[in-house]
């Protein structure tokens, strides 16, 4: 009888996945970071829509970081950079330490090329780096 933690493969599957979980997690955290990340609504309407916030605001980072990854990974090989599909396969959306979440926002889109932003140059000092 084999035992599924005896399967190599099976564990690694689900390490992957428990990974993953734990990424939209932490990404979750770092959103929901007012009221120490507890839901304040007294009725149930106002946790589920504080939630679905929640998911929405997740969700749009998620895209924003995929779009953007995708868009670097394109300029890396057009620049003669060897990126393999499994590296490239091995990156993840829930990325979070560039995303602000204190201050104001604006999402007005602006006319952009292409629809995205340029891309930093890895020439140029980080703003960190900066001051």
């Amino acid at each position: 009888m084999l035992r599924l933690v005896d399967d190599t493969g099976y564990r690694r599957d689900i390490k992957a996945q428990a990974n993953l979980q734990e990424g939209r997690h932490a990404l979750a955290r770092r959103i929901f970071h007012g009221q120490r990340g507890e839901l304040r609504q007294r009725y149930y309407e106002g946790m589920e829509d504080q939630l679905g916030a929640l998911g929405l605001v997740l969700n749009a980072i998620v895209l924003f970081n995929s779009r953007y990854l995708d868009a670097a990974i394109a300029e890396l090989r057009a620049g003669g950079y060897e990126v393999g599909d499994e590296d490239a396969a091995r990156l993840s959306p829930f990325v979070r330490h560039h995303i602000n979440v204190l201050g104001r926002y604006s999402f007005l889109a602006p006319e952009l090329v292409g629809g995205l932003r340029p891309l930093r140059d890895p020439s140029e000092p980080d703003e960190e780096e900066i001051a």
